[in-house]
């Protein structure tokens, strides 16, 4: 966005050069703020393992240092479509179209860790709905999120019947898996209680989760959205 309004910032690999003083001055702008690949990988799993769905995604930020949850699902067998590519604000910028498909395990480590740290407890939900082992290593920040994230997302699925494998670095889960609804909890964690509401769409029966309102830390209205999708959501306050 620096750069977008002038800002004499020169970026080569992992080096960030910024020039202070001189012309030109910081010009005003019109931008509208790409939508959050984090929020928006809640919905992009729902297209994904939901039967019979298709979900559109609009104006959402591409930014490859940000999108490891797409290759992982690639790998996954997801095909997904990147529609009207453009940049805005400085950052590359599409519509994301996600049908319902068939998924198989794959591996996860490494470079994917760094891309997609906030994409994991879904991913335990997508891996859940997948063919075969998903396995994931080299996580180990996970344990110190919000929560520990692959504990309580472990426990929490555990209670609509899931069967996880914890490792100290990660996880394993071998799919397909079926689910039931359940009582479960946010631990106060946002990206806990959103990934739990989307393991929900694909389990028999109803699940309450409790302390659900964590979720408007990063995403007032995801309920609304749910619903406007057609999933029949009841929130209290």
């Amino acid at each position: 966005m620096l750069q977008a309004m002038g800002a004499p910032i020169a970026v080569n690999d992992i080096e960030i050069t910024i020039t202070p003083g001189g012309e030109p001055k910081l010009q005003p702008l019109d931008l509208t703020i790409p939508g959050d690949f984090s929020s928006a990988a809640f919905f992009i799993a729902a297209g994904a393992i939901v039967p019979d769905s298709e979900v559109i995604l609009t104006g959402v930020n591409t930014n490859d240092r940000r999108t490891g949850l797409i290759d992982v699902l690639s790998r996954m067998g997801m095909t997904l479509t990147l529609d009207d590519e453009r940049e805005e604000g400085g950052e590359p910028v599409a519509n994301l179209i996600i049908p319902t498909q068939e998924l198989h395990g794959t591996e996860v480590g490494g470079d994917d860790v760094v891309r997609m740290i906030d994409e994991f407890p879904i991913l335990m939900v997508v891996a859940l709905q997948a063919e075969g082992e998903t396995g994931v290593r080299d996580a180990q920040e996970l344990r110190v999120k919000e929560t520990d994230r692959i504990a309580v997302m472990a426990g929490e699925l555990r209670k609509m019947g899931a069967e996880v494998t914890e490792h100290p670095d990660g996880f394993a889960i071998r799919g397909k898996q079926s689910l039931h609804g359940a009582t479960v909890d946010s631990h106060d964690d946002h990206r806990i209680a959103m990934s739990m509401a989307i393991a929900a769409l694909v389990a028999d029966g109803e699940t309450i989760i409790e302390d659900a309102g964590c979720i408007h830390d990063s995403f007032p209205g995801f309920e609304n959205v749910l619903a406007h999708l057609g999933a029949e959501v009841i929130w209290q306050e």
